[in-house]
This record gives structure tokens, C-alpha cells and sequence, in this order.
């Protein structure tokens, strides 16, 4: 059974990879196909044949989004829509990856998969839309909503906490903003469960509990040793362009369980330097 990954350059991309080393696996990024090309699309899935496909290509800077709607909707929607069209057609079971940027961030408890979906910046709107033509255009499909997603490949807070502590004494860090985190692997490991089986719908994987990025911060330092003032600071204090929800927590009600956000984090940073020794032994 072939396995294709869109986004499979991406941070999620790369975590796959470490699971899937002994598949027959293809991970496409955006050198290797553009997503609005339906037609370049189509043969290149098409002389593939996957039976799964994992769409985790989207453009994810958040504040650029506000500034370039369009290109965010044309890629994170009529993108979704162009896979969902060519899963359905190749008869392959689709899995998109979406966010938790979809809600409002105005409910005072963490959010469930039932919660209708009401978006506060273009980033989130997008996604929201590719969830939407997923579920018009196919009946075998899983969407995953995620959180505070880090890991070995690209931008991450962990990875901009840690550069910090490299220069700084003092770490700036939003104390009124709660968030659901999520260790890459884990979402990998946990994607691979869920796409075993066929119980189609949507989902939210995420590291259980919930923090403030202040209280982030403080347990990478904790955790790493690193003595730091970290000092907690208002998302009104933040120039950005886009609205960001105050409450970001998702609820994982399905039986795949994700570690504890501090085991998780525990066990991303213990590998980080496993590895530095490693390469430098």
C-alpha cells in the first residue's frame, strides 16, 4: 500500500518520515508539485496510485495570511479542494491536516469537535474552507485539527525559546493566551493509528493539557537548566497583523491518546541533545 504525503518537506513531513522508512512513501513538497495545479496534480498522484494520502501542505504564516487572503485561500482551500477532488477519484483515503485557528478562541473551556468553527483571522478562515470542501467533495476522509506545532524541521517556539536563551537573559513571553502544544512525532505516530482504520470524520490530536506560552517558556528553561527570567507579557504588547484566539486548547476525545505536554516537550528536548552527542562523540 503507497503512501503519498503533500507538506512532506514540512515539519509534519519530516516526522512522517521516521515512521514511514520502510513503506513505499512519497513525500511531495512545493518544489516537487503545486497543489492549485489540478492538472500537474493529477498526474503525478495519478502515475503514484496512493491508497492514503496525508495533505499537510498549506501556507502557515499566520500574519502573512492577512495581507495576502487570496494566495491563503487559493492554496489552503482550492489547493484542499484540487486533493480532495484526486483522492476521491485515485479512491484513496484522505487525511487533511487543519488547525485550531478554525474557532474564535472566545469559549471558556477547551474546544470539541462538535464546536461550530468561527474564525478570527484569514489563516484560520482558510483552513476552515479546506475543511469544508473535504467533507462536500469525499466520504473516506479524516481531518485532524492541531495546535502549537513543534519538531526537528523548521520554525517552531521551542526552537525560538531556545535561541533566545542562547543570548538573553530575559524572555518575553504571553501569559493570556492558553494553547493546546503538540510534539510532531507524536501527531505522526498518531495520524499513522488513526489511517489503519476507517472511522472517518473529524479529530483533534494534541498533547494533553493545556499552558500559557509563558508557562512554556518556563518549562523549557526548568527543563534545560537554563537560568532565565522569563517575563510575562499581553498579547496586546505583540505587533502583529493577525487576531490571534485567546483560548487555542482542543479537546482529543478519540481513543488515540498523545502523551502530556510536559512529557512531550520533555522527551523533544532530551532528543535534541541525544542527538548533538551523538553527532559530536
Amino acid at each position: 500500500m503507497s503512501i503519498c504525503v503533500l507538506g512532506g518537506t514540512g515539519l509534519l513531513g519530516h516526522e512522517m518520515k521516521k515512521l514511514l522508512y520502510d513503506k513505499k512513501a512519497y513525500f511531495l513538497g512545493r518544489k516537487d508539485v503545486d497543489i492549485t495545479e489540478i492538472d500537474k496534480l493529477y498526474q503525478i498522484l495519478s502515475d503514484m496510485k496512493p491508497k492514503i494520502i496525508i495533505h499537510a501542505a498549506a501556507y502557515t504564516d499566520i500574519d502573512h495570511c492577512e495581507s495576502r487572503k487570496e494566495h491563503a485561500i487559493r492554496v489552503n482551500a482550492t489547493g484542499t479542494a484540487n486533493v480532495a477532488k484526486l483522492a476521491a477519484d485515485l479512491n484513496a483515503k484522505l487525511l487533511y491536516v487543519s488547525s485550531d485557528h478554525v474557532f474564535d478562541g472566545l469559549k471558556g473551556s477547551p474546544y470539541n469537535i462538535e464546536d461550530k468553527p468561527n474564525p478570527i483571522n484569514v489563516y484560520g478562515l482558510s483552513k476552515y474552507l479546506g475543511e469544508q470542501e473535504v467533507e462536500k467533495l469525499m466520504d473516506k476522509y479524516f481531518i485532524v485539527r492541531t495546535a502549537g506545532l513543534y519538531g526537528d524541521y523548521g520554525k517552531s517556539l521551542v526552537k525560538a525559546l531556545l535561541n533566545l536563551t542562547k543570548s538573553n537573559s530575559l524572555i518575553n513571553a504571553i501569559e493570556d493566551q492558553r494553547a493546546s502544544t503538540t510534539y510532531g512525532f507524536h501527531l505522526a505516530e498518531a495520524i499513522l493509528k488513526l489511517m489503519d482504520g476507517e472511522s472517518y470524520g473529524k479529530y483533534h490530536f494534541v498533547n494533553e493539557g493545556s499552558c500559557s506560552w509563558f508557562e512554556f517558556a518556563q518549562e523549557i528553561c526548568r527543563l534545560k537548566g537554563i537560568n532565565a527570567k522569563v517575563y510575562p507579557i499581553k498579547s496586546s504588547q505583540l505587533i502583529g497583523k493577525a487576531k490571534k484566539p485567546k483560548n487555542s486548547i482542543l479537546c482529543n476525545s478519540s481513543s488515540i491518546k498523545l502523551k502530556h505536554w510536559k512529557d512531550a516537550l520533555d522527551e523533544y528536548l532530551y532528543s535534541i541533545e541525544y542527538r548533538y552527542h551523538e553527532v559530536t562523540i
